[in-house]
């Protein structure tokens, strides 16, 4: 058996993330009391008790997803699960995935994803960008529905998430345009996705380029686990391009499906979701039908995950 750790990212949080591991083991508590010192305020109430507005602004979210996704893993670690053979994360969830190879420290990466969160909020005005799912449609004509709708604009593949399952982000008149081309060309649905910001869109280069400086600031190590990262699919061993990776994903796609493809090519039968939510287990399974998805967000999952890692 060959396994991956894989981390969510934006569209997981939810009041309450984290609330039980934390309350029934010391390894999680800790990870959110390091997060709350680090940050300088209680993330981990925010977590645990919201309010709900708070959590879902982009610079909370962030944050909380990694830290969540963490005091989870070092529950699963004090456990005594297997080392991966692969890590990978969606979007922000590079970040755990880094973390979790020891590339970078939760304080490092929990304040950086914090100023993350600002600067991709920061990088367009409110009701000028947008994002939307288009499903059941091949990713050549979702291009060449964005060629067409773009008119001068910006729309492109944002999110590839799996097979019959693209996001699309952009300017809100072009991500518009977009989707009644997608339509035209026979999409089974198009779906405006309720976000705060256009994410992994050329429109997001000036967060990109704020964040760079930050993140060339911090001292990237060698993963102890090999990385498949988001923007290329490809697999990364050396801190430097954990660094190059972070910063080119910022405006560009989350490339999950062929992430997903590569790892199986690797070799992984056994993918375990780390942090809040099963998005990426269903992914996966959308993906490659051959392969096993485990999940870690509470003390139920942890307990399942523990005893399906054990069976192999």
């Amino acid at each position: 058996m060959s396994v991956a750790f894989v981390f969510p990212g934006q569209g997981s949080q939810a009041v309450g993330m984290g609330l039980s591991l934390a309350e029934k083991h010391a390894e999680a508590r800790a990870v959110f009391d390091e997060a709350d010192r680090t940050l300088g305020f209680p993330l981990s109430r925010l977590c645990f008790e919201g309010p709900e507005a708070e959590l879902q602004l982009t610079t909370n979210t962030q944050p909380a997803i990694l830290t969540t996704s963490i005091a989870a893993l070092r529950v699963l670690e004090a456990k005594g699960a297997p080392r991966p053979a692969y890590v990978a994360g969606h979007s922000l969830g590079e970040y755990s995935a880094l973390v979790a190879a020891g590339a970078l420290s939760l304080a490092e990466s929990v304040t950086t994803v914090r100023r993350r969160g600002q600067y991709m909020q920061e990088a367009v005005p409110v009701g000028q960008g947008a994002m939307a799912a288009i499903l059941a449609l091949d990713l050549l004509a979702i291009e060449a529905a964005c060629a067409e709708a773009a008119q001068g604009e910006v729309v492109s593949p944002a999110n590839i998430n799996s097979p019959g399952q693209v996001v699309i982000a952009g300017h809100a008149t072009a991500v518009d345009r977009a989707a009644e081309a997608c339509k035209a060309r026979g999409a089974k649905r198009t779906v405006k996705l309720p976000v705060s910001a256009p994410f992994h869109c050329a429109l997001m280069k000036p967060a990109q380029d704020l964040l760079a400086r930050d993140l060339e600031a911090l001292a990237f190590r060698d993963p102890r686990v090999p990385l498949v990262n988001n923007v290329d699919a490809g697999v990364v061993t050396s801190g430097a391009l954990c660094r190059d990776g972070l910063v080119r994903q910022v405006s560009g796609a989350v490339r999950w499906q062929e992430s997903v493809e590569r790892l199986v090519a690797l070799g992984v039968t056994t993918f375990v979701e780390i942090g809040p939510g099963t998005v990426l287990s269903g992914l996966v399974k959308k993906t490659s039908k051959d392969v096993r998805t485990l999940n870690v967000e509470d003390p139920v999952s942890l307990e399942k995950a523990l005893a399906g890692l054990a069976a192999n």
